[in-house]
């Protein structure tokens, strides 16, 4: 059943093609075996070929073939040729233009010519004289109503057909919807592992470079000193491995179940072991801690870490020998403020006034991307007397 209905559906016009054929010798056994003594057996032929065409042809030109069967309804009217089985395509014709997504006039004409069908018969053609006016109206209401609803179940397969259609079309729609949001989240996470990659490499990289340097320049005359120094690129690595372990367990997530096992994101209280670590490499740094620490958002608190150790890594970058360095935490009743500074040479006014790009980083960028992803503010810029400040204010969030 599934390949014969496949194949009606591939095949419409040779289906339509069939049927027309049908009732065209219907028509034709009809004629002869009702009217036996019919005066104009040709005409009667004509009108049946003309509206077994309206069958064949009623899907592919459904407006055309609805104007040719009106125009043979009015022949058959004025030329007096009774109704008989081929006027069975006028509710074929009635239907397929319903429903047919076509022009409006023409399913109006449709049911214009339906619902007159009977009527104009009835005058053509009256009962006999012996018959009520009232079984009259009751015969011409029973033969309008199968032109009725062949109508009516046309719209409403057309109203269907174009409520599913709105339906995929919706569906098709949110697909695509969904697919942006998705390229947009994947983008967003892509930019966040960028900003912390650049955190952990730009800072742990630059510690092991300077502790390497000075390793090398002290290992003959000073062998503890060179000691100290490789303990400390060490631990430093350890530390580096540790984070970009995290960030690709991020990435690896849904391949393997243990991305648990991976070390948590730097809160405000590494910071503390930040400032101890920069301290070991060579940059003097003053860490003060103002107001009543208290428990933050997750997202506060590696916002915090992060500028912390952005804008220590450009004053060991950018603030030229002996600089020094100062970083104060200010808990506030609705925020946390950070201000970071050093009394060095200072990063170049170019990378300033470029928004963080120096042909080489994107420090000061990542900074302001961090910061309004929490909705605080950044103010980074020269220090005035030498320098470089960067200042930022996170909101506060009761902590869940």
């Amino acid at each position: 059943m599934q390949r014969l209905y496949d194949f009606i559906r591939r095949h419409p016009t040779g289906v339509d093609s069939f049927w027309a054929v049908v009732l065209f010798g219907f028509s034709l056994l009809w004629v002869g075996s009702t009217y036996p003594a019919i005066d104009t057996p040709v005409a009667y032929g004509v009108v049946a070929a003309l509206f077994s065409l309206v069958v064949a042809l009623r899907r592919r030109m459904p407006e055309r073939m609805l104007v040719l069967a009106v125009g043979l309804g009015l022949a058959q009217l004025a030329f007096g040729l009774v109704p008989f089985m081929a006027d069975f395509a006028m509710l074929v014709i009635i239907y397929t233009v319903a429903a047919h997504d076509g022009p409006r006039w023409a399913s109006r004409l449709a049911l214009a010519g339906g619902v007159s069908a009977a009527t104009l018969s009835q005058l053509r053609w009256p009962l006999s004289e012996t018959e009520s006016p009232a079984a009259r109206v009751f015969f011409t209401v029973i033969m309008t109503v199968p032109f009725v609803l062949a109508w009516v179940l046309g719209d409403s397969l057309r109203t269907r057909r174009a409520y599913f259609a709105q339906l995929e079309e919706r569906a098709s729609r949110l697909e695509k919807e969904r697919e942006a949001q998705a390229k947009v989240a994947v983008a967003a996470e892509r930019a966040r592992i960028a900003r912390e990659l650049h955190d952990v490499v730009a800072h742990n990289v630059s510690v092991m470079v300077v502790q390497a340097d000075g390793a090398a320049y002290v290992m003959d005359s000073s062998p503890e000193t060179a000691k100290q120094a490789l303990e400390t690129i060490a631990g430093t690595g350890r530390q580096a491995l540790a984070e970009m372990r995290r960030l690709l367990g991020i990435l690896r997530t849904g391949e393997h179940e243990e991305a648990g096992e991976y070390v948590p994101q730097p809160d405000v209280q590494q910071i503390e072991d930040l400032v101890e670590q920069v301290r070991g490499a060579g940059l003097a740094v003053d860490f003060k801690i103002e107001g009543t620490p208290r428990p933050l958002p997750s997202g506060v608190e590696l916002t915090a870490y992060r500028i912390v150790q952005e804008a220590l890594t450009n004053s060991r970058k950018h603030g030229g020998p002996d600089v020094g360095a100062s970083v104060r935490l200010v808990y506030f009743d609705d925020g946390l403020g950070l201000l970071v500074e050093d009394d060095g040479r200072g990063a170049p006014q170019e990378m300033y006034e470029d928004g963080g790009a120096d042909g080489r980083g994107h420090g000061l960028i990542g900074m302001r991307e961090r910061v309004g992803m929490v909705g605080g503010t950044l103010d980074a810029g020269p220090r005035a007397g030498g320098g470089f400040r960067i200042s930022a204010l996170l909101p506060l969030k009761p902590a869940h």
